[in-house]
């Protein structure tokens, strides 16, 4: 597969049981050899209330667990690129060296 398409859904996981949002996007996935890159937009747009509870979160931490349906996730980092609500998706690598923290991503 060279692109995908679709949609997909943002999801903020405060542990492995407690997610505290999920939030509709629609993803344009590259891919180039072992690279690829990733670009969102709301789907639908967010409320301001909406914007707010995302902004807080990406000040918390920038990870989320970006899910295609129920068999098919990965955990990705999230940049703001731009103000018109688009979006950049790496994928998360957990360093080895990374103290423990109590936030427990889903499995």
């Amino acid at each position: 597969m060279d692109s995908y398409e679709g949609t997909a859904t943002l999801e903020w996981w405060a542990n492995q049981s407690t997610c505290l949002a999920r939030f509709g996007v629609r993803v344009a996935v590259g891919v180039t050899g072992n690279d690829w890159t990733c670009d969102a937009t709301f789907e639908p747009s967010l409320t301001g209330e909406d914007q707010e509870g995302f902004d807080f979160l990406m000040a918390l931490d920038p990870l989320f667990t970006l899910r295609f349906d129920e068999e098919s996730m990965l955990h990705v980092n999230v940049v703001a690129a731009a103000d018109d609500g688009r979006l950049t998706l790496t994928a998360y690598q957990e360093e080895a060296a990374q103290p423990a923290s109590t936030r427990r991503l889903p499995r």
